[in-house]
């Protein structure tokens, strides 16, 4: 049986990410709230905010660091993660979080800034919301040719049924 780990969040930094290096490689960390708004019935209407931690490597980590800060409202997209580690005292601890895959800041700017295109993705404000930067294909990779319609795949015969 096949299987998905993918995770989609939106929502607003709650620090400026934290950025390090792990080996050779940089990697960012920052936490994303979610808020969701309710009225149970009868009653007045309610928030609850979840805290989502999010990583972010190599590329998206440098992008992170130059472009976002707290407050910053964002798309994750990403697989959910769960590690194991010890803390001072020798007692396993597990985290889960987000491992980014891609990022893309939702902030509406009043300018247009030039960003510059590198790999494919592209970096800086190119417009009110904007694709900040993906480790994966874009949608646009994918969408090069037109999908083909229904007379195109069955011709003129009828449909089966």
């Amino acid at each position: 049986m096949a299987s998905l780990n993918k995770v989609m969040i939106i929502g607003n930094l709650g620090r400026d990410p934290e950025v390090r290096q792990a080996g050779s490689a940089p990697v960012a960390n920052f936490s994303v709230a979610v808020t969701e708004k309710y009225k149970p019935r009868g009653e007045e209407a309610t928030e609850r905010t979840e805290w989502i931690n999010v990583v972010a490597w190599h590329k998206l980590a440098d992008v992170a660091k130059d472009y976002l800060h707290k407050g910053s409202c964002v798309f994750v997209e990403g697989k959910i993660q769960t590690r194991k580690w010890q803390d001072k005292n020798g007692n396993d601890r597990y985290t889960t979080e987000v491992v980014a895959s891609s990022i893309q800041m939702l902030d509406k700017r009043g300018q247009q800034q030039d960003g510059y295109t590198s790999g494919g993705a592209t970096y800086g404000n190119v417009g009110a919301a904007h694709r900040v930067a993906s480790a994966m294909p874009s949608r646009q990779d994918y969408e090069s040719e037109p999908a083909p319609s229904f007379t195109d795949v069955l011709g003129d015969e009828p449909l089966p049924f």
